[in-house]
């Protein structure tokens, strides 16, 4: 089978959308795919005049999808139960008569609160226009989506986004942000208050861990343009998911996260334990020096087993077998390193994906431990709305899934960059090293945005 260019790739698909409208009505999500020669995925998104866009590369570079437009878009912004969540997505489940069908979205970090707007509580959906880029081909993808209009409408609606298709255009080059002010939610006086309590005597006893966060609010005059900010940091941690999500023009949430939530294909899961950090040595020999104290540390040790039981702990009800007996190991990033355990499991047949995201989403790396009494301390407490900060972002079909943890996250408004860090507080924690590690998780978009 001949590749052809997206241009022709596009012009082709729209005539076999025509051709359609001779067939008899159907049911479901339909899908058309053509094979073609794919341009920079992240320019030829920022380039695009329709909303939401979405990007996705995961950590292994396995694949890499830019979307645009959607067929179905399931969004909560009040409270839903898991119950009703599983309902709704078995049932648009069944309406997908391709296994390649696939729902790209995320989860917030706590999903009993109200989130973001134009992000929701959750928000899944199907693009109406999909670029995918494997190790073997790239695709350009269209979805119709014939359960909520006719084909003809589907059809129609389809050719539309296809004809205002634009061509890639380089990304604007990089530029630093003029900031105007930085606020931190909580301050460092707040902090301590806040790392003080949670390593009391007594609140440990009930609740030895708690991951605290920090909101840093940099108010600017230029908001930057989220995929060359995205691109940049894509290139100091090409080893992290990279991936976007924006929904309008004036919201986006982008994030270079190196935390895997999941990654299911078909019955076979993996996951892993991602907790405990210290800092990247000058040199190699201190590199290795600062890695090897990090598996020594019995803090950041005790941390990693911490989420390593609660993640075994949640598998076991939904799986056949669970394997934890991987060794701890050292991921490095480009300013940080972190504890690493790799967690595999056999899951049991008639487990979904959102059952999955209920039972392993938050974990204690971005929660804490009891999960209950952890998310309770830090709605009341922190002081500010996570949103999808630390919640749990991908796609999800009937044979691949995969969803990353949205950690080392921002999210860009007019005239406002939040970003986003948290820090696990244990009994022997100190406030101004804690604060510290904060600094650190932020020091890669920092260097982007701003000069010091």
């Amino acid at each position: 089978m001949s590749v052809l260019s997206l241009s022709k790739a596009v012009i082709s698909l729209s005539d076999r959308l025509s051709q359609l409208l001779d067939h008899p009505q159907q049911s479901g999500i339909l899908q058309l795919v053509e094979e073609v020669t794919l341009p920079p995925l992240m320019s030829w998104l920022a380039t695009q005049q329709h909303f939401p866009k979405i990007y996705w590369q995961g950590r292994d570079h396995r694949e890499e999808v830019a979307a645009i437009g959607s067929c179905l878009d399931l969004r909560f912004t009040e409270a839903v139960d898991d119950a009703k969540l599983l309902q709704i997505y078995q049932q648009q489940r069944q309406c997908a008569h391709s296994a390649d069908v696939r729902f790209y979205g995320g989860v917030a970090f706590d999903r009993r609160l109200a989130s973001w707007p134009e992000f929701g509580r959750a928000r899944f959906l199907v693009p109406r226009v999909e670029l995918r880029r494997s190790e073997t081909c790239g695709q350009l993808i269209v979805n119709l989506n014939l359960n909520e209009q006719t084909l003809a409408q589907q059809v129609s609606a389809a050719q539309t986004l296809l004809a205002e298709l634009r061509p890639a255009q380089p990304l604007t080059p990089p530029q630093k942000t003029d900031v105007l002010s930085r606020t931190d939610m909580p301050d460092f006086p707040r902090w301590s208050q806040l790392v003080t309590q949670v390593t009391s005597e007594e609140f440990n006893r009930e609740t030895p861990k708690v991951v605290l966060s920090r909101q840093t609010k940099l108010q600017v005059s230029d908001t930057p343009d989220p995929w060359t900010v995205l691109a940049c940091w894509q290139g100091r941690n090409p080893t992290s998911f990279q991936f976007g999500f924006q929904f309008s023009a004036k919201h986006s949430f982008i994030s270079c996260t190196p935390e895997r939530l999941y990654r299911r294909q078909q019955d076979q899961l993996v996951t892993e334990a991602l907790a405990g950090t210290t800092v990247r040595g000058l040199t190699p020999e201190e590199d290795e020096q600062l890695a090897q104290q990090l598996l020594d540390d019995h803090k950041n040790s005790h941390e990693n087993q911490f989420v390593g039981t609660h993640i075994v702990s949640e598998l076991t009800p939904l799986s056949a077998r669970v394997n934890a007996d991987e060794p701890l190991k050292v991921f490095k990033l480009n300013h940080i390193q972190h504890l690493h355990r790799v967690i595999k499991a056999h899951l049991r047949p008639e487990i979904c994906d959102f059952q999955l995201l209920q039972s392993l989403h938050p974990t204690p790396a971005v929660g804490g431990f009891p999960k209950a009494s952890a998310l309770d301390y830090i709605a009341a407490h922190e002081g500010y709305n996570r949103g999808w900060y630390a919640g749990t972002c991908g796609f999800l079909s009937s044979e691949l899934s995969e969803f990353a943890v949205a950690i080392r996250s921002a999210l860009l408004e007019p005239g406002c960059i939040n970003l986003f860090a948290g820090a696990g507080i244990l009994t022997g924690s100190d406030p101004a090293l804690e604060w510290q590690e904060l600094e650190n998780k932020l020091a890669t978009i920092m260097s982007i945005l701003v000069d010091f």
